[in-house]
């Protein structure tokens, strides 16, 4: 079943095309990997998906539901979930209370929720440290418990790995295999070990349009992926 999916999606600033006619399937249970060198349009057309930019053209779908005009908050209420590639957690609350924001919003039980989103990502020791003294790489995974707190039908992790040391890189690779049994995965990231062993599916855009669509085989042996982004070419 599709979960997701777009139809001629466009959008242009000032006159400059940041994403062109993009048709985007994404099945319900799978990982998949959105990739891209730095202004090809992933970010506007992620924004369009969590409805953060409305579309200039086109049609965004999710269960069989036209969503190409509700707001992003309604969009959450439907089982999406999206983290930024910017931090956006509540600075001067603690950790714990950012994640209980998230669980009260779907009506969910904040004594089993919080500390099960928290041991996810590894951050159940940091549940009375404030956000903001969190490292960035923690703030990250802050968000990702947020996310996953909504216990959500599609999460959108965008840059998910910027800011993570290596250890916690690895810690999150084998977090996404787990995410894979409960729920829809998209995922933006330019570190390709993660893309490559984490997603089922990748979708790569270049200029605003889909380069190539594959398993991850399939998109690391594609010349003009190489030539435009992989640098192999």
């Amino acid at each position: 079943m599709t979960l997701l999916s777009t139809r001629g999606i466009s959008k242009s600033f000032a006159g400059l095309r940041a994403v062109h006619d993009v048709d985007f399937d994404l099945p319900a249970g799978e990982v998949r990997a959105l990739i891209g060198p730095n202004g090809a349009g992933k970010t506007t057309f992620v924004g369009m998906l969590c409805g953060r930019i409305a579309p200039g053209a086109g049609r965004v779908m999710f269960d069989g539901q036209d969503i190409s005009g509700l707001p992003a908050h309604r969009r959450i209420r439907l089982g999406m979930a999206y983290t930024f590639q910017i931090t956006s957690v509540f600075a001067r609350l603690p950790v714990d209370e950012n994640v209980a924001l998230a669980v009260r919003r779907r009506g969910g039980d904040v004594a089993i929720d919080v500390p099960a989103a928290l041991a996810r990502v590894g951050l159940a020791a940091h549940q009375a440290t404030l956000a903001g003294d969190l490292s960035y790489g923690h703030q990250r995974l802050l968000e990702i418990a947020m996310g996953l707190a909504q216990k959500p039908r599609l999460l959108i992790l965008d840059e998910p790995t910027q800011g993570l040391a290596e250890g916690e890189i690895e810690a999150f690779k084998r977090l996404i295999r787990d995410l894979a049994n409960e729920t829809t995965v998209l995922l933006i990231e330019h570190n390709m070990g993660v893309v490559m062993e984490t997603a089922d599916r990748i979708t790569v855009l270049n200029f605003g349009e889909v380069l190539a669509e594959g398993a991850p085989a399939e998109i690391r042996a594609d010349k003009a992926v190489q030539a435009a982004y992989l640098g192999t070419g």
